[in-house]
């Protein structure tokens, strides 16, 4: 069997789309998979990296604010859909898939709907719980449905083929050892608490944070805090650490990337993070409190939805950043801290958002949609 999979754009699109080839392969191991996207986007060196053939389709998003740099880059954009069709026709015609499988950005559209029209079986799976343009048009056209959320069915418009799976996780999140991982950190008894705005970082998250380190520090709190700056935030967060007055120490760890985010989530006891959808699922996954800031800057502001849905089952604190200040921050973890059980009560409520059985529910619907028992 052969399957095609489209996504692209953010880790959040990229890393459910492996855990689904990883589960394809792990059912029928002659299953052959490929990838679409794009060769500039992040999901290039992820699936290379996976071992995985990668086809690339140079698809761009319509920029909605009207700025000069925005209209030339909503030329570029119609340039690129024009050329989508052709291009998406040869990725076809060399895969010859017997499946397609969209996991979200732009690059799924013409892919899946090339696929839909060909008579090829197709799915899609949506990471959010408000579901963005593109799965909303293809939720009419393809076979399956899978949403992350029981909230994003009625939204995506196709509830009869609609099967809530949760976010699928990669493997290494279930397994790992929380008292090993502690011990790796020599945190003892002290509260670890995990900050991170994203590869490339946020601005205002690590200003906040900042804040939240200086009081950690005047206060004496028994609080490990880790916490990664991004690419763009190393030399942010050093002037910001001289102008506070905190330093990195035994108490206070900074790095500009975290690359081993399994063990660091299985350490700690409070995240605070966006609500990117991949996120919230190894927060599920593993039970672990948050405070949520949404990114402002993300379509259909699907990352503040999803948050919500952490917020109503009582396993997180979300701060909408145009509220966000460092004693905001400081207040809210502050009042965490003060109540004893508070934090593992959040990460238990965590858990039953989850689904650890996610891919096993994927490929069991992909199984009957294809009429095999063998993948």
């Amino acid at each position: 069997m052969r399957v095609l999979i489209a996504a692209g754009g953010t880790a959040g699109h990229i890393n459910p789309a492996l855990a689904i080839a990883g589960a394809i392969k792990a059912a029928d191991p002659t299953a052959e998979i490929h990838f679409a996207g794009r060769r500039e986007g992040m999901e290039y060196g992820l699936v290379t990296k996976s071992g995985y053939p990668f086809h690339h389709i140079e698809i761009n998003g319509f920029q909605r604010k009207l700025t000069l740099r925005n209209v030339g880059r909503n030329l570029v954009a119609v340039y690129h859909l024009a050329l989508s069709g052709p291009r998406t026709a040869a990725i076809l015609r060399e895969v010859r898939p017997d499946l397609v499988i969209g996991c979200g950005g732009y690059v799924s559209g013409p892919v899946v709907r090339a696929a839909a029209k060909k008579g090829i079986k197709t799915a899609i799976h949506e990471q959010n719980a408000f579901p963005g343009v593109t799965n909303k048009l293809l939720a009419k056209e393809v076979d399956v449905v899978f949403a992350a959320s029981a909230a994003a069915v009625e939204k995506l418009g196709a509830p009869q083929k609609t099967v809530v799976v949760g976010n699928p996780v990669r493997p290494e999140i279930l397994t790992q050892d929380r008292a090993a991982a502690r011990a790796k950190l020599d945190a003892g008894d002290r509260t670890v608490i995990l900050s991170f705005g994203g590869s490339l970082g946020a601005r205002r998250i690590n200003e906040v944070v900042a804040s939240l380190c200086a009081w950690e520090q005047k206060t004496s709190q028994p609080i490990l805090h880790l916490h990664a700056t991004g690419s763009r935030g190393v030399k942010l967060f050093q002037d910001l650490a001289a102008k506070e007055g905190f330093t990195t120490g035994r108490n206070l760890v900074v790095r500009e990337y975290i690359d081993n985010m399994p063990e660091m989530l299985a350490a700690a006891d409070l995240v605070i993070s966006r609500s990117g959808a991949l996120t919230l699922a190894e927060l599920e996954a593993m039970g672990r409190a948050s405070i949520l800031i949404p990114s402002p800057n993300v379509a259909e502001n699907h990352q503040y939805y999803n948050a919500l849905e952490l917020q109503k089952a009582g396993a997180a604190v979300v701060i909408e950043e145009k509220d966000l200040t460092g004693d905001k921050l400081i207040e809210t973890v502050k009042t965490l801290l003060e109540q004893p059980g508070r934090l593992a009560a959040m990460g238990k409520a965590a858990t039953t958002l989850g689904n650890p059985k996610s891919l096993e529910l994927i490929i069991a619907r992909l199984r009957e949609l294809m009429g095999s028992d063998s993948f």
